[in-house]
């Protein structure tokens, strides 16, 4: 489906919206349930990815095809060869079986996992033949992936002496890691992480929460954030359900988006987008290793209000969907906008005029739809294949029409 949108008349926007629950915190706690079927889970995302993970958890087939779901590529890998008697071929999308994946596998098979490759080294489809995890000992490198790291931690609980894990490198994405040792903790299993060790004990059931509702999504949230940066002063925008102490690293909104006139009230379980009159910066600089699923929409926004960014820490974001700098660098210059990229940095210069009734590409990665939408408050732009949304944020477009944006779908 291609859809051509345009932004609301009126650009002083005042909404309600519910955000489907976050598809981090949903694919962390259904591996979860799978270990300890008494958890109960609330408010589950709607997203193709949730959809897709809690097909893998209950298939009893030889072969589970995850399509385009990186998380559930990652979980269900170590969820799997942890699972003893069970054999199974984890495969994916095209762009799936490029995407690397032999640092789980490898601290996986410190473990004790039977893994092999069906295809290319390093990547998926992987055979695997569940086993009993020796454990607890197992170092990773930490700088490619905190999935990696994530995918271990979750499993951690269900091997007979838990799991002892050493991180080498810098540590990526720590937020993600965070929030699954929060989740643990939640349940009442213990777990400590001093310096780049990392320590989870068994448990053979729960004794903490019981009945979780999960949160919704920060990083959908991000999207609203850069329409309230686009729109005139006055605008509110009420998003629900979220925390003020959430465990999402991308809740770092908050304070990235300060200096795009965008300020953020928590009541209850709701945030309050609205936007000031407050002067704008020529240029914001960030490093988002922490947060690099932030970058697209900061990018893009950036371009709409006319500013320059310097965007550092994004080194995994070539491994993505897709490779999310060179779709950047492709989408901005084809409206534009002078950018540079390098394996791990972006530089975007400021520009004072889009570039209208362009049509964008989203390289089947559902963060290029949804970062470039808010554009369309600048000017009409149309997005090829924007079903893709669905991945995490099924909803998206329908929402956006609560806020007074038009879409119509167009030919090829």
């Amino acid at each position: 489906m291609n859809l051509k949108l345009s932004g609301p008349s009126n650009k002083r926007l005042n909404a309600e919206l519910t955000v489907t629950g976050s598809k981090s915190e949903t694919n962390r706690l259904l591996l979860l349930q799978a270990l300890f079927p008494e958890l109960e889970i609330d408010n589950i995302s709607n997203s193709d990815d949730a959809q897709v993970m809690q097909q893998g958890l209950a298939s009893d087939g030889a072969l589970v095809d995850i399509h385009h779901a990186g998380t559930a590529m990652r979980f269900l890998t170590a969820y799997f060869a942890s699972r003893a008697g069970r054999e199974v071929v984890l495969t994916g999308s095209e762009r799936m079986r490029q995407r690397p994946l032999e640092i789980l596998v490898d601290a996986l098979k410190d473990l004790g996992a039977e893994i092999t490759y069906e295809g290319k080294k390093g990547c998926p489809p992987l055979r695997i033949k569940g086993q009993h995890l020796k454990g607890p000992r197992v170092t990773m490198p930490a700088s490619v992936s905190s999935q990696y790291i994530s995918a271990l931690i979750l499993i951690g609980p269900s091997l007979p002496e838990g799991l002892e894990l050493t991180l080498e490198g810098n540590i990526t994405s720590m937020p993600y890691i965070h929030m699954t040792l929060g989740l643990l903790k939640r349940l009442g299993i213990q777990n400590s992480f001093t310096g780049n060790q990392i320590s989870i004990a068994p448990a053979q059931s729960i004794s903490g929460e019981r009945q979780i509702t999960v949160e919704s999504d920060w990083s959908s949230a991000s999207y609203y954030y850069s329409i309230v940066a686009l729109s005139e002063p006055g605008t509110r925008i009420t998003l629900r359900f979220y925390r003020e102490d959430s465990l999402q690293g991308d809740s770092a909104l908050v304070d990235l988006f300060k200096p795009l006139g965008v300020h953020t009230s928590f009541e209850a379980d709701r945030i309050t987008l609205s936007k000031g009159d407050e002067p704008l910066p020529p240029k914001i600089k960030h490093n988002l290793i922490q947060t690099p699923d932030l970058a697209q929409t900061l990018v893009a926004c950036c371009f709409g209000l006319g500013i320059g960014c310097d965007l550092t820490g994004l080194h995994t974001l070539k491994i993505k969907e897709t490779d999310r700098l060179q779709a950047l660098y492709n989408e901005i210059t084809k409206l534009g906008g002078s950018i540079r990229v390098t394996d791990r940095s972006l530089y975007l210069k400021p520009e004072h005029q889009m570039l209208s009734d362009k049509r964008i590409a989203t390289y089947n990665d559902h963060r290029m739809a949804m970062a470039f939408a808010p554009l369309a408050m600048v000017a009409p732009l149309s997005f090829e294949d924007a079903g893709v949304v669905s991945k995490s944020y099924p909803d998206f477009w329908k929402d956006l029409e609560v806020l007074g944006f038009t879409s119509e779908e167009v030919s090829e």
